[in-house]
């Protein structure tokens, strides 16, 4: 471990493992965390010769949260209770139903020992063998968290060699991050979070409310007496009884109140948040939810006050963003050299100003970065307008009157140009209006795709309507559909894609989300010159693959797939699950392997991607559509239905018209999961044709 992280923060660290999905792991740096509050010089309640031993737990704690009771633990400085409470995390973990990587054994009692060996063996890496340092007895399946009671044994005979099992295995876990935004699914983690360090405001205001009412009531029967005393003081001290007070009082109750006023009611709640802020999204996470809120604006069209007013389609809620956030959009977007929606951002924040808002960013402010990036654009004479405006309000802005002449030096040459070539001088009136144009990116087809997903432009007409249908299929009279055929609804003729109704049960779909929440992790694409998995902006949610051996639905759904398309699944890959996050997309791109990447899929060994099985797992309110920028279509999602396709002609040969899209989730959290069938086994199931494009 570098020498310059000699003090480290387990609970960071712990997040980071939480972030991973390893509950061993994460329970073995608990312990480590335990070894270290215990042997600490830090902590004076603790025995020197590190022998502890912890026996039975409260049962009323049934669901705790430990990171919340070790911060007050820690506020308390109470170091053995701190460690029990590691251990009780620690088990909690590991028996956690949430953590699908620890194996369980029914029918064995609640009992778990943890034991450290000083002669645990560390080998040629620096690190440990699992088996060697650490040992669980038989787990069995209890609810989350701690039920029963439990013997906890730890530390016999520490050496100093514990305290560099606080170090092992952790230099891999500095790059995890959650990446909240890439998942509507996993950010509700966050409403909770929050929600419970409310209460733990709430617990701090109520104390330091305690604690100052104490003063409060000190001071008013201090103040009472001494309007007696300065009265008629010789008098008053000629009692003995007010005599012997007055010393005791400042030698002793002074010292007292003085302690109460310097008592620090702040530690249980700082402690708290800074376990807590581990959990907190990263500045990536504001910056990417922030860009977002950019791409939402961009693809359907919504100017800034549409969106800081929070009145958007299909939402039952309405939250406003404030100059102070509009601020920071704008910041962002010129971070990032975008000037086009810094200069939207930064004029709404100066609009809400200008209407009477209180923020912490002022005018002037605003107004510095606004005039700078209109100046980036080209539009000199506005930038001019707005230094003016800046240097009226603060004239000794040293940047501000800089630019001002620099601004002015640039125009007096475009004059002095244009008299040269005998132009006329007279400038033309220059509109103000702040709206300029949306630079041109890198997606050919940006246009086209963006009206898809608006709704614009489906070229869906009266004839081709005609010649879509609806029926029930069975499956080519496969057992499984014959006494109950799946609805089949044509939406699209050429390629033909179909829709299916009623393919997954309600209960069906919050098993499959349960079992890839967990197993969440931002979704990759494919370099299609190297065949790498890796992540790109360009599609943002979060993913997880699901096997059949994880749960008997999985199988029931594979199956279900297999019969309603009359392809094998042996050869399709795995379930796979996403759910997309803010602003969450997937811009145009094709399922299969195209010509100039051929080994795309040759580890498989299964061939290319033939169909592709889409399941619509939640209703959006708005946006989130899948579109075909080629042929014009698009296909909304809604819950329970599937839609199908083929990707490949009975050729083999790519069909490139299926180049699709998942439009960015406007409002709401698009759940989905899809099947990817590939060529090999399904020779027989689906012939050659004649021609190529058969």
């Amino acid at each position: 471990m570098p020498t310059s992280q000699t003090s480290i923060d387990p609970a960071s660290i712990l997040a980071k493992c939480v972030a991973k999905n390893d509950a061993c792991l994460a329970s073995l740096l608990c312990l480590k965390f335990a070894v270290a509050l215990v042997m600490s010089d830090a902590w004076p309640k603790c025995h020197s010769n590190a022998n502890v031993t912890f026996y039975s737990m409260p049962t009323s704690q049934t669901s705790i949260d430990p990171a919340s009771i070790l911060a007050k633990c820690v506020a308390k400085n109470d170091a053995c209770l701190a460690s029990l409470l590691c251990l009780k995390f620690a088990v909690a973990l590991v028996m956690s139903d949430a953590w699908p990587k620890v194996r369980r054994r029914e029918g064995d009692d609640a009992k778990v020992f943890f034991f450290f060996n000083k002669n645990v063996k560390i080998d040629k890496t620096g690190r440990l063998s699992h088996h060697h340092h650490l040992s669980l007895g038989h787990l069995p399946t209890p609810p989350l968290f701690i039920k029963e009671q439990f013997g906890l044994l730890l530390l016999e005979k520490m050496k100093m060699w514990s305290f560099s099992l606080i170090f092992i295995d952790l230099c891999y876990l500095w790059h995890v991050h959650a990446e909240f935004f890439t998942s509507i699914g996993q950010m509700t983690d966050l409403i909770y979070k929050e929600r419970d360090l409310v209460q733990s405001l709430k617990e701090y205001i109520r104390e330091e409310e305690e604690r100052l009412s104490k003063i409060k009531s000190w001071a008013a029967r201090v103040d009472e007496l001494t309007s007696k005393s300065t009265a008629d003081p010789e008098g008053y001290l000629g009692h003995p009884v007010n005599a012997y007070k007055l010393v005791k009082r400042l030698n002793t109750d002074w010292v007292l109140l003085e302690n109460l006023v310097l008592q620090d009611s702040t530690k249980g709640f700082i402690a708290n948040l800074t376990i807590q802020r581990e959990f907190f999204p990263s500045e990536e996470d504001e910056t990417g939810a922030a860009k977002a809120l950019m791409r939402l604006q961009d693809t359907y069209k919504l100017d800034p006050d549409t969106i800081a007013k929070g009145k958007l389609p299909g939402s039952k809620y309405i939250s406003s963003l404030s100059a102070d956030d509009c601020f920071g959009m704008g910041k962002i977007a010129y971070g990032d050299a975008d000037y086009y929606h810094t200069v939207l951002w930064m004029q709404q924040a100066l609009k809400l100003l200008d209407e009477g808002e209180e923020a912490a960013v002022s005018k002037v402010e605003v107004l510095d970065y606004l005039s700078y990036t209109v100046f980036q654009l080209g539009d000199i004479h506005r930038a001019v307008e707005l230094t003016r405006r800046l240097l009226s309000l603060d004239s000794t802005h040293d940047r501000a009157g800089g630019n001002l002449r620099y601004f002015e030096k640039l125009l007096e040459k475009e004059r002095a140009e244009k008299k040269k070539n005998n132009t006329s001088v007279t400038e033309p009136p220059v509109p103000h209006s702040g709206v300029y144009e949306r630079p041109q990116d890198y997606l050919p087809e940006r246009e086209t795709y963006e009206a898809l997903c608006r709704g614009e432009g489906v070229r869906m007409t009266p004839k081709r309507q005609k010649r879509l249908h609806c029926r029930y299929h069975d499956g080519n009279k496969n057992p499984r559909l014959l006494i109950s055929p799946v609805k089949e609804e044509d939406e699209w003729d050429s390629p033909h894609i179909v829709r299916y109704h009623d393919v997954l049960s309600d209960e069906e779909i919050e098993k499959i989300k349960e079992l890839a929440k967990p197993k969440l992790a931002r979704a990759t694409v494919r370099d299609p010159k190297t065949g790498v998995l890796t992540f790109a902006n360009y599609r943002v949610s979060k993913s997880a693959w699901l096997e059949e051996y994880d749960d008997p639905v999985v199988a029931r759904v594979n199956l279900r797939m297999q019969a309603i398309t009359g392809l094998t699944v042996n050869t399709a890959e795995l379930l796979q699950v996403a759910n997309y996050g803010m602003g969450g997309q997937y811009e145009p791109h094709f399922d299969f392997s195209r010509k100039e990447e051929p080994d795309a899929f040759k580890r498989l060994g299964t061939g290319n991607r033939v169909a592709t099985f889409l399941n619509y797992m939640s209703d959006v309110q708005s946006g989130g559509a899948t579109v075909f920028p080629d042929f014009g279509a698009a296909i909304y999602p809604r819950k329970g239905t599937a839609v199908f396709w083929y990707n490949l002609f009975r050729s083999g040969e790519g069909d490139y018209r299926t180049r699709h899209a998942a439009c960015p989730v406007l409002v709401g959290s698009k759940w989905v999961s899809n099947k990817w069938f590939h060529e090999r086994g399904q020779e027989f199931l689906r012939p050659c044709g004649l021609t190529e494009v058969d």
